[in-house]
């Protein structure tokens, strides 16, 4: 594997990212005395403290059998004692069964779940709305499921296709572990006379902690780092919280951290270094929101705001802040969304006409939905992907079951996928493909038996 800690030293110093930082191997690296780190989605690191082993994220459901084998040839019988969930997200906990199951087989005691009190509420929600998450998770990571080892939903196989159950009666898998011990905001536990303290941070979600570990200056960060842009605008998911992350991460600053162990991306040494990172993902949050707001209070609408605010190019160069799983404009529709409702602002907007009704009505003034995605079809092919998916999608729901339509739409949506850099707007855009794809498909006559 490397020496984990020489490889992110050299990206983050060079600049230059010329190898993956975001790894799914389910290896593990000891990154420092008593302390490993298993290299999965998401990580687990496992934190020795002589007698008992407490592990930060369990993986996911899928993962989650090769991340305690790993652990298990690094300490073969010392018990899983303290499990700690930074959150709720399945590819941090879903992995905690295989946990359980191996301290039984071994006769040890089950662990201690260590979570916010939003944890369970977190839970609920994924039994209660079990489809729809497996479809939104479905579209997010389509065509990387197989790559990295992801089966959404149960009864689902792991590959390429975003074709899911809606009806999955779980979302998550019912062997995932309650929290047996809750944190407020915040719970300091002497662990084997080891201190390690848990402090509570909105960002990614409401339910988030970070791990400090005063005496040895090691900080466990969770999703607050995830050597990416900071997932804070996630289109198809719940509020995120850019504000309360950018003033987690200076608290995190404030500690004076030597170590850095993330849930996804490479740890981190070194208290400049670790000083640097933080601080310029907080301002890129920070800067990025007061723009927001400070158009807001100016009175633009959503879509003057999306048009306007940018991230600099050098700091989206960054190896720690690319946009390649979410990215800022995204941000700021949570930005909108969490300090202006809903409604972006256009009166047409806020009650609108059904889709495939003005659909109609603008396929007829152009001359046929077919002359319509026709005209999309030029509008790509002249750079402008954004206008052309409007165009392309009012022709679509005007003919929905044209075949020649939805051909023209589906490589429509396969190109702009191509163009895009941030995993969500692909996921996104290749499962409108597939369901153009679908389209043209079932007008196909069956092959004779």
């Amino acid at each position: 594997m490397g020496d984990l800690l020489e490889l992110s030293a050299r990206i983050i110093d060079s600049g230059q990212a010329d190898q993956p930082v975001n790894r799914v191997t389910n290896e593990l690296s000891e990154i420092a005395e008593g302390l490993a780190l298993v290299e999965s989605f998401s990580h687990a690191a496992v934190w020795d403290v002589g007698e008992s082993l407490v592990t930060f994220d369990t993986s996911g459901a899928h993962t989650g059998a090769a991340v305690v084998e790993s652990i298990r040839k690094w300490r073969l019988r010392t018990p899983f004692t303290h499990l700690v969930y930074t959150h709720g997200h399945g590819d941090h906990v879903g992995g905690s069964g295989f946990f359980a199951a191996n301290a039984e087989a071994l006769g040890q005691r089950a662990p201690q779940v260590i979570g916010h009190h939003n944890v369970d509420r977190r839970l609920d929600r994924y039994e209660s709305m079990a489809g729809w998450n497996v479809m939104i998770n479905a579209r997010q990571f389509g065509g990387l499921r197989g790559e990295l080892n992801l089966t959404i939903g149960d009864g689902e196989t792991s590959g390429a296709s975003v074709a899911v159950n809606p009806n999955a009666r779980r979302f998550l898998p019912a062997s995932v572990l309650r929290p047996t011990t809750h944190v407020d905001e915040s719970l300091d536990l002497d662990i084997a006379g080891n201190g390690l303290s848990l402090r509570h941070a909105a960002g990614e979600t409401d339910d988030h902690l970070w791990g400090w570990v005063p005496e040895k200056k090691w900080l466990f960060s969770g999703d607050f780092v995830i050597w990416n842009f900071p997932n804070a605008g996630n289109p198809q998911k719940v509020q995120r919280f850019p504000i309360d992350w950018a003033a987690a991460l200076r608290d995190m600053v404030a500690a004076g951290p030597e170590l850095l162990i993330p849930a996804h991306g490479l740890p981190i040494a070194g208290r400049e270094r670790i000083a640097r990172v933080l601080t310029e993902i907080a301002s890129a949050l920070e800067n990025l929101v007061k723009e927001v707001i400070d158009m807001m209070n100016a009175g633009a609408t959503l879509d003057e705001i999306v048009h306007t605010v940018r991230v600099p190019d050098d700091t989206l160069a960054k190896p720690y802040l690319r946009p390649l799983y979410d990215e800022p404009e995204f941000v700021i529709h949570n930005v909108w969304r969490q300090f202006g409702g809903w409604w972006d602002g256009a009166p047409s907007r806020l009650k609108p006409s059904p889709d495939a009704h003005l659909a109609r009505t603008l396929a007829e003034l152009a001359g046929g939905a077919l002359t319509l995605a026709h005209h999309a079809q030029t509008v790509a092919n002249e750079g402008d992907f954004r206008l052309a998916s409007h165009l392309v999608d009012f022709a679509g729901w005007a003919a929905p079951d044209d075949p020649d339509v939805h051909e023209i739409r589906a490589d429509l949506y396969i190109r702009r996928r191509k163009a895009e850099s941030s995993l969500m707007a692909k996921g996104i855009f290749l499962s409108a493909a597939r369901e153009s794809q679908a389209v043209v498909e079932a007008s196909r006559p069956s092959a004779p038996e």
